[in-house]
């Protein structure tokens, strides 16, 4: 059994946000972090290694940079790191990276056993559809909005997930996609000893020959969505106080 975690490197939209003239986020004046939620998913991923003894692994589609956010995670427990990076790549919208980071999980296998976690979301984007469309993709069944992960066997995982109406029990067979809330864990911190042992893994970086893609499948033309606009709305109306009882 392994467990591969989707991890995507996201501006800090705690500070100032840039949008470029043609809607898209201006990534390169801001800082980036790791996605919160996809934080969790590794968290996820380290206490079922914990638990079970198995391999972790991560796969990022991102600018070269964005191999040090895979060192990081190797600094927490992950055990191999690939980075998907090509300029074909840019320009992506959800279902052509859903594409791309699942035709990297087939390259790499997917064997009976495995389970395959990711973040419910990304904060640059808010859509929550990487991980189900991936799951489709693959033919995988796949289980959204996960707050625990109750029991794992060799053919089968039982977890919690999230509803308006409450929570559901659902066991589905593996190997399975899971999408994981925030308030399923806390995130570990990563460990100097770990750091320095990251440092000398090697971190496959695999372009759009390697994956088997079309350049028709991946970037501008490979999406069939557009962002037509985006803009920071005006303040709307007035406060007005009003004291007394």
């Amino acid at each position: 059994m392994k467990i591969m975690v989707t991890v995507k490197q996201v501006p800090d939209t705690s500070g100032k946000v840039a949008v470029n003239p043609d809607g898209t986020l201006d990534r390169a004046s801001m800082q980036t972090i790791i996605n919160p939620d996809d934080l969790n998913a590794v968290e996820a991923a380290l206490a079922l290694k914990d638990e079970l003894g198995c391999k972790v692994v991560a796969f990022t589609m991102g600018p070269p940079p964005a191999e040090g956010m895979l060192r990081e995670l190797m600094a927490m427990g992950v055990d191999e790191g690939v980075l998907i990076t090509a300029r074909e790549f840019g320009g992506s919208d959800t279902y052509a990276t859903s594409q791309i980071i699942a035709a990297a999980i087939d390259t790499y296998g997917v064997e009976s056993d495995d389970i395959i976690l990711a973040g419910r979301q990304a904060i640059d984007g808010d859509t929550a559809q990487v991980g189900p469309e991936m799951a489709e993709i693959l033919g995988l069944p796949h289980v959204a909005y996960v707050k625990k992960i109750r029991e794992v066997t060799e053919s089968e995982v039982v977890c919690e997930r999230e509803i308006e109406t409450g929570v559901e029990v659902i066991r589905v067979k593996l190997p399975a996609v899971l999408t994981v809330l925030k308030d399923i864990n806390v995130p570990r911190l990563p460990s100097y000893r770990m750091k320095m042992e990251g440092k000398e893994k090697e971190t496959p970086v695999w372009g759009i020959a390697d994956l088997g893609l079309q350049e028709n499948q991946v970037g501008m033309e490979g999406s069939v969505t557009t962002v037509m606009k985006t803009f920071t709305p005006d303040p709307r109306g007035n406060c007005r106080m009003i004291e007394g009882s």
